[in-house]
């Protein structure tokens, strides 16, 4: 095996070795940078909800106050509103989701599913946790969830989901005695969660890692091709033609030229130690043929 082949061969190992590590080091970062990114738009997302909840709350169900007492109206609920709104940016946004699930909804269609109710049974457990980001597997791919808990701390709630007893009418008229009841002050009665694609941003961090490993080959490929052209001209060359010499001297052909030394390096060291071996052994063997 030639000294190119071996060069080239130690070269593309370093190489591939290199750009194995540097390729899983730029993906856990892109990754991570992904995540990050998604994880910014769920918080936007849950701030926006929870600003319609204060206004909801703030603004609009006073104005309907008297009105509840002939027709209850689910436009006063804040999470009613705020579900709303997002139901309107959703049509743009299919993947992206926003609920405010219960355990034990007023509203049916807020109850959570298994994997919501793991979540707030999480928060049930642990009062100090004040939000949570999870993974999850979904037909159209994984899933950011980002999450906080409803922990019931107004008093006046429990006007309206102590009992149906005590609740208004026009709440029982439209959603019936069976749900919504029961709750305990200070206890987690549900959860904010948005769910943000992945895919996307993962799919995104591909398309940059992609491109980072292409740029960094295309490089070396550059950098060995220089560094082959190097090699040729500077070492493998005057080895060459070394050896050439050195197989003429072999048979007897101690005259014609010698070797062009113009450098200062190792190549042209040996360059000059073989052209005054050559010519010592000129003089011997003329020493020789003189006797």
């Amino acid at each position: 095996m030639g000294l190119r082949a071996k060069f080239n061969i130690i070269m593309i190992s370093v190489f591939l070795a290199g750009l194995g590590l540097s390729a899983y080091f730029a993906r856990e970062l892109a990754t991570k940078n992904a995540r990050g990114q998604m994880l910014q738009e769920a918080s936007i997302i849950m701030r926006q909800a929870t600003a319609v909840r204060s206004y909801t709350s703030g603004e609009l169900r006073p104005l309907l106050a008297e009105q509840m007492n002939i027709r209850f109206l689910p436009h006063s609920v804040p999470s009613f509103a705020a579900q709303t709104v997002f139901r309107t940016m959703q049509r743009d946004f299919r993947d992206y989701s926003y609920k405010e699930a219960a355990l034990n909804p007023t509203n049916p269609s807020d109850r959570a599913t298994e994997w919501e109710a793991d979540i707030i049974n999480m928060f049930k457990r642990n009062e100090n946790l004040s939000e949570h980001v999870g993974t999850r597997d979904t037909p159209a791919g994984a899933m950011l969830t980002f999450s906080r808990p409803f922990r019931l701390t107004d008093r006046a709630c429990l006007s309206c989901h102590s009992t149906p007893a005590a609740a208004p009418p026009t709440m029982i008229d439209l959603y019936g005695p069976s749900n919504g009841f029961g709750w305990v002050f200070g206890d987690v009665i549900g959860a904010q969660i948005v769910s943000v694609p992945l895919s996307v941003a993962l799919a995104r961090a591909d398309d940059i890692l992609y491109a980072f490993v292409s740029m960094l080959t295309a490089i070396f490929i550059a950098i060995l091709l220089v560094m082959n052209f190097l090699l040729h001209f500077v070492i493998i060359r005057p080895i060459q033609r070394m050896d050439a010499l050195a197989r003429r001297a072999a048979e007897g052909d101690l005259e014609g030229e010698e070797l062009e030394v113009k450098s200062r390096d190792e190549v042209a060291s040996l360059a000059r130690s073989f052209n005054l071996m050559r010519r010592s052994l000129a003089r011997s063997m003329s020493m020789l043929e003189a006797i």
